[in-house]
């Protein structure tokens, strides 16, 4: 081991995973990063406190943001039914049959743990 190389022995591995996990450099740039992050919080919130129409307008913003995702989030659910009945509507009667029984089955399945699980 004069060479510094790791032999495989399980200390050896543990130390060079230790030495690894604790790099002091890493360490110093997450938590100046963090401060910085801190500090300039502090700025915004400090700027937002003074500033009541502008702290407004960011909730307004903020607000139409999560709408527009809900929204988004609903369309693409739309999508997907819509593309599950095509899928659906292009199989034959028979094989459309036991899918649909399947289907509902495991969706019969889910809410009924979805439910179990909110009571």
């Amino acid at each position: 081991m004069a060479d510094g190389g790791a032999s495989g022995e399980p200390i050896d591995v543990l130390v060079k995973s230790t030495r690894d996990l604790l790099r002091p450099e890493e360490l110093v740039r997450e938590a100046t990063r963090d401060i910085v992050k801190d500090e300039i919080r502090r700025h915004l919130e400090k700027t937002l406190h003074e500033d009541p129409k502008l702290q407004q307008a960011l909730k307004d913003a903020v607000r139409d943001l999560l709408e527009a995702r809900a929204n988004e989030y609903a369309a693409l659910l739309r999508v997907g039914a819509a593309t599950a009945r095509l899928g659906l509507s292009a199989l034959p009667p028979d094989v459309r049959r036991a899918v649909m029984k399947d289907l509902v089955d495991l969706l019969s399945k889910e809410l009924g743990q979805i439910v179990e699980r909110s009571l």
